[in-house]
């Protein structure tokens, strides 16, 4: 799926997304956060780290955020949420 594809699904609840880090950055974007931080809960891997990180940095929680961006061996961005959410799609989309 590519970036465009991706994005596309957004706007269509019934668009089925296979990758679970996919349809937790979808949720997310569909304004269901509590949807998507339930899926990359305890999920293993840097990957979802990040994910996960992102998503306590879009909640407030710094805190948090930091340890998740330190599993995920990144440290907490300066750009935007917007931005970040963005990059995330890219690095997993093909």
């Amino acid at each position: 799926m590519t970036y465009t594809e991706f994005t596309a699904t957004i706007q269509h609840s019934g668009d089925e997304v296979n990758d679970p880090i996919l349809r937790a950055l979808r949720l997310d974007a569909q304004g269901d956060w509590s949807a998507a931080h339930q899926i990359i809960d305890g999920m293993p891997g840097d990957d979802a780290a990040w994910v996960h990180a992102y998503l306590h940095r879009k909640e407030g929680d710094m805190w948090n955020a930091d340890y998740w961006y330190r599993q995920a061996a990144r440290t907490r961005p300066q750009s935007s949420l917007q931005e970040e959410w963005e990059s995330l799609v890219r690095h997993f989309t093909t």
